[in-house]
């Protein structure tokens, strides 16, 4: 007589490697972002359309050599960037209350990476909608006699802040109660570009609201891309610029993983 022995494969499963769950969930975001092209287009339209409004209806009576195209762009930038990233905070709070979070931690993947992936989606859209209003902006009068590397660092100073911006606006996303109530908090940090140098010069301003607008992260950064493009005083708004947007993506990040930790359940 002979005993059959029975072997069972009790190893666990395997979880996902990091690049490749990025990948993943980079990949959904993007077909995500491209089903909803109301949202890209709007994103890209609202600034262009501000732009112009700036230009056409105010510009004479701001600047009336016509130059005032010049001085808004920077400005119009971050606030292309600004509306295209706070989408982000309405799809991320999208994937914590309607379950899915909850459907990816039973699989062998690092969850988190949905985060990742919005974020990572949200930098490729709001990059793209940078690259238009710039072209607009050269339909609409705007020059700079910037070289390459000029160019290169104002790229990087851009990319930077979108990317801790979207951040932050993720951080939002996961600790609202909704869609909804992510949408209103993160409409709140849109209105910092209105109280910097983005419009007009902070010399203009009330005493009283100078020192809020020379000592908050949109002025520094918008000093620096209009020094880099067209040619203006930089001075230590550069290193103010790299130290605000270190520091928010750095406070954005943490934030994030710990809601992640509290919102998904994990310990």
């Amino acid at each position: 007589m002979t005993t059959a022995t029975l072997h069972t494969n009790s190893e666990p499963d395997r979880v996902a490697s990091f690049g490749v769950t990025n990948a993943v969930f980079i990949g959904r975001s993007i077909r995500l972002s491209l089903r909803n092209t109301e949202a890209l287009i709007m994103a890209i339209m609202l600034p262009v359309m501000l732009m112009l409004l700036f230009t056409y209806v105010f510009g004479g009576a701001i600047s009336p050599g016509g130059e005032y195209v010049t001085y808004v762009v920077p400005g119009i930038i971050l606030l292309c960037a600004g509306f295209g990233s706070s989408s982000t905070a309405v799809d991320v709070a999208q994937d914590m209350t309607n379950g899915i979070i909850d459907r990816f931690r039973t699989m062998p993947i690092r969850s988190i990476g949905v985060i990742t992936g919005h974020v990572a989606a949200s930098l490729a859209r709001n990059l793209l909608a940078t690259g238009v209003v710039i072209g607009v902006a050269f339909l609409v009068g705007f020059r700079s006699d910037a070289g390459f590397l000029a160019w290169l660092a104002a790229l990087g100073i851009i990319t930077l802040f979108i990317l801790a911006i979207t951040w932050l606006f993720a951080a939002i996303g996961m600790i609202a109660g909704s869609a909804s109530a992510a949408s209103g908090y993160g409409f709140i940090l849109l209105f910092l570009p209105y109280l910097s140098s983005a419009f007009v010069p902070t010399s203009t301003m009330p005493h009283w609201l100078q020192g809020v607008a020379n000592n908050q992260p949109i002025t520094p950064v918008i000093e620096t891309i209009r020094g880099l493009l067209t040619g203006t005083p930089i001075g230590h708004n550069a290193w103010l610029a790299a130290a605000w947007c270190a520091g928010i993506l750095a406070l954005a990040l943490i934030w994030s993983v710990a809601a992640f930790k509290r919102g998904s359940g994990r310990r």
